[in-house]
C-alpha cells in the first residue's frame, strides 16, 4: 500500500475511494496516470477503480491523458484531473490588508485581489471589503482569463459580451475557451456559468459539514456560482476553526466572540472554513509536496507557527497551537499587544522597527531554536512580508542559531529556508481549507 493510502472495496466507502483517486490523479499532474497504477497505488481492484474513473469521467473530474506503453498486451490510457472543473477561493484577512485568490483544483492561481484593510475598522467594514475582495478575484479571473484564451470572433464575443454585462455577470471562471465560446453563442451576453460535478459538490459540503451552515443561505454574490467549492478564510489568532468563532485577536480584542464563519457564508451564499494564517500557510505547504514535520514561522505584522507533524497540520484541542510569537523569552521586557511582556513578536518586531535585522533573526532563531528542541522537526520554513524584505538575513540568523545548537548537543543542524509561495502563501493555503478534503486530506 503506497502513496494515496488504504482503499476500502465498500459501497458506504465510495466517496473516500473517489477522493483517493482524485489525490492520484492531481499529483500526477499533466503526464497522468494509468487505471493500473491507480489500483497499486490505492489498494482497490481494478474493477473498483474503473467504476470509479468512469464517474470522474462523466462528470468532468477526469479525462484522457493519451496512452502509455506497456510491458505486454495493447497500451494503457492515461488518465489526468480537469483543474479547471471546480475552484475555491482562499482569502488572507491580515491586521492591515486583505488578500483573495481563486484557484483551480490543482492550486493554481487564476485569479487574485489585493486591498487596504483595517481590521480595527469593525465587522461590517471588515466584511464588505472580504465580499469585495472575494467578487474582484472571481471576475478578474473570468475577463482576463476567458477572453484572453478565446480565439477568433469567438473571443471578440466573449470580450464584448464581458465588457457590456460588468462585473457581475460572470459569476465562475470556464477555462475552456469553447465552452466559453458555446455559452456566448447560445445565451448573448448573460452565459450561463457552467456546474461542478454534482459528486465533487457533495464531497465538499460533507467535508465542510462540521466547519459550515448545512444549508447556506443564498447570497447576492455567489449563489451561482455552482462550480465554486467554497471559501477559506485565514487570519491571525487566536479563533476556535471547528466553530469559525474568533477569540480576542492579538492587538484586536473587540472581535472576541464574533461568528466570522457564519457572517461571511451569509454574504457568499457557499461553504466557509476559518482558520489561523498560520495553519492555512502550513496545510497549503504540505498540500504542495512539503513533506515530513515542518515549523512554517509567518513573520509580518505579527509572528505565528504553522506546525505540520507527521505530515497533518497540528492545531492543538481548541485551535491554541502556533501561538509561537507569544512565548515569554525576557522576563520583565517589552509590552506586547497580546497583554503580557517580553513576548518573541515584542522583541522580533521591536528590532525590526529599530532597522536592526540581524537582532530580529536572532530573536527568531532563538525561538525556532525552542521549536526544534520541543518538537525535533525537520526543516524550518520562514514566511511573511517581513521575511521577505530580506529573506537572506533572516536566513542566514536563524540558521546560525539553529547551527549553534546543534553543535551543542551534537546532532544535526536543522535546515532553514524561505518558505515557496511569496506572498500568496497564506491566502493559497487558505483555499486549502476548501480543497483538501475533496481529495482525501483529512486536515483541512
Amino acid at each position: 500500500m503506497t502513496g494515496a493510502g488504504a482503499g476500502a472495496n465498500l459501497l458506504a466507502l465510495r466517496s473516500h475511494n473517489a477522493a483517493l483517486v482524485l489525490d492520484l490523479l492531481r499529483t500526477a499532474g499533466a503526464d497522468g496516470i494509468s487505471r493500473l497504477e491507480l489500483a497499486e497505488r490505492t489498494g482497490l481492484t481494478p474493477q473498483a477503480v474503473s467504476k470509479i474513473t468512469a464517474r470522474l469521467r462523466e462528470d468532468g473530474l477526469a479525462a484522457e491523458a493519451g496512452r502509455r506503453a506497456s510491458t505486454g498486451g495493447k497500451p494503457r490510457t492515461v488518465l489526468r484531473l480537469v483543474p479547471e472543473a471546480a475552484y475555491a477561493v482562499g482569502v488572507h484577512l491580515d491586521r492591515d490588508e486583505v488578500r483573495a485568490v481563486l484557484v483551480d483544483l490543482r492550486g493554481t492561481v487564476v485569479g487574485e485581489r489585493r486591498a487596504v484593510l483595517d481590521l480595527g475598522a469593525g465587522a461590517g467594514a471588515v466584511l464588505t471589503a472580504v465580499t469585495e475582495a472575494v467578487r474582484v478575484a472571481v471576475t478578474d479571473a473570468v475577463r482576463v482569463a476567458d477572453a484572453v484564451r478565446a480565439t477568433g470572433a469567438d473571443a471578440v464575443r466573449v470580450a464584448d459580451a464581458v465588457r457590456a454585462t460588468g462585473a457581475d455577470a460572470v459569476p465562475v471562471p470556464v477555462t475552456d475557451a469553447v465552452r466559453v465560446a458555446d455559452e456566448v453563442r447560445a445565451t448573448g451576453a448573460d452565459a450561463v456559468p457552467v456546474p461542478v460535478a454534482d459528486a465533487v459538490r457533495a464531497k465538499a459540503a460533507e467535508a465542510v459539514r462540521g466547519t459550515a451552515t448545512d444549508a447556506l443561505p443564498a447570497g447576492p454574490l455567489l449563489a451561482r456560482a455552482g462550480s465554486l467549492l467554497g471559501v477559506g478564510v485565514a487570519l491571525p489568532g487566536p479563533l476556535d476553526h471547528v466553530r469559525g468563532v474568533l477569540h480576542r485577536v492579538t492587538g484586536f480584542p473587540e472581535w472576541d466572540g464574533f461568528p466570522l464563519r457564519e457572517a461571511l457564508a451569509e454574504r457568499l451564499g457557499v461553504p466557509v472554513v476559518v482558520d489561523k494564517d498560520t495553519n492555512a500557510a502550513a496545510l497549503g505547504l504540505a498540500a504542495g509536496g512539503e513533506g515530513g514535520s515542518f515549523a512554517y514561522l509567518h513573520l509580518g505584522t505579527g509572528l505565528g507557527a504553522g506546525l505540520v507533524i507527521g505530515g497533518s497540520v497540528h492545531r492543538g484541542a481548541r485551535t491554541g497551537a502556533g501561538e509561537f510569537g507569544h512565548q515569554v523569552i525576557r522576563l520583565d521586557g517589552p509590552p506586547c499587544t497580546c497583554g503580557d511582556r517580553g513576548c518573541l513578536e515584542a522583541l522580533c518586531l521591536g528590532a525590526v522597527a529599530r532597522g536592526d535585522v540581524e537582532e530580529a533573526a536572532r530573536v527568531l532563531g532563538a525561538g525556532a531554536a525552542n521549536l526544534v528542541g520541543l518538537l525535533d522537526i525537520d526543516v524550518v520554513l520562514l514566511g511573511g512580508r517581513t521575511v521577505a524584505a530580506t529573506p537572506e538575513a533572516f536566513v542566514r540568523g536563524v540558521g546560525a542559531v539553529l547551527g549553534a545548537r546543534a553543535r551543542r548537543t551534537g546532532e544535526d543542524a536543522v535546515p532553514v529556508r524561505v518558505a515557496p509561495g511569496g506572498g500568496r502563501v497564506v491566502a493559497v493555503g487558505a483555499a486549502q481549507l476548501v480543497l483538501g478534503p475533496v481529495f482525501g486530506r483529512g486536515d483541512g
